[in-house]
């Protein structure tokens, strides 16, 4: 599971990324709700992990949170949400 959160952290900064591009904002849309699932199931994995196999999912839970953070900086930098 911690390795799946991080997985899914890395997709979500993609996600993030693409939608920084110009004329692309809106995928954010897309991208905080599939980042805030994987944040779920970061700290999911993060409670569940032995504590010497945490580093996966304490990446996978900072990966997503930066996505989240970052999409809805975008969204209200470019006006997506007024």
């Amino acid at each position: 599971m911690p390795t799946v959160s991080l997985i899914w952290g890395i997709l979500a900064l993609l996600g993030m990324l693409v939608g920084f591009l110009p004329c692309l904002g809106s995928l954010n849309w897309l991208n905080i709700p599939f980042s805030a699932v994987g944040l779920i199931v970061s700290v999911v994995a993060l409670s569940q992990a032995p504590p010497d196999k945490k580093g996966a999912a304490t990446g996978g839970t900072v990966l997503c949170s930066i996505g989240v953070v970052l999409g809805l900086i975008r969204l209200i930098a470019g006006g997506g949400i007024l």
